[in-house]
């Protein structure tokens, strides 16, 4: 699939998902953490998991494979369709080299997404967890860092930079 396929996908999928992304949360209720946890994934509840699974896969794919501009286009699309992007996840739990560093090409795809500091705690625990599972984690952040945008969109660092800040050590925990 090109990426002009998977852009129209990913409008329609961001469509499906806007109202569950936009859903007002009543922080007065209680119990609303409870109810959030109890609740279906976003793309569950849209219809849309294995369509928004397929689509983050080609644009990763295109991401890591791509050359600067389909980078560009791929950061583009995650800065376009923030339903999409708050909602679409890789699955689950990783423990390989592998698995990490695709991880981590998602935060460098995403650009810093609706808030840097966001992306640096997952970064962060990225490599917290890869370090629990002896990864090196260095060459990883490395090679994800030279795919990775200069551009400081919310003057906390470039995504570039934040990527390279895994090397810290910080317990989040």
């Amino acid at each position: 699939m090109n990426l002009v396929a998977v852009r129209a996908d990913v409008a329609v999928i961001d469509e499906l998902l806007r109202d569950i992304a936009e859903r007002p949360v009543d922080l007065s209720d209680p119990d609303w953490m409870a109810g959030h946890r109890r609740a279906p994934a976003p793309v569950e509840e849209a219809g849309v998991a294995a369509e928004a699974a397929a689509a983050l896969e080609v644009l990763l794919d295109a991401y890591e494979t791509g050359g600067p501009s389909a980078r560009a286009e791929v950061r583009d699309v995650f800065g376009t369709y923030r339903a999409f992007r708050w909602a679409v996840h890789l699955p689950g739990q990783w423990s390989s080299v592998a698995e990490f560093r695709r991880r981590l090409v998602h935060v460098s795809a995403v650009d810093q997404g609706a808030d840097p500091r966001d992306e640096l705690m997952t970064i962060w625990s990225l490599c917290n967890r890869a370090r629990e599972l002896g990864i090196d984690v260095e060459p990883v952040l490395r090679e994800v860092a030279e795919l990775s945008s200069d551009v400081d969109r919310y003057e906390f660092g470039s995504t570039r930079a934040l990527i390279m800040r895994g090397l810290e050590e910080h317990d989040l925990g």
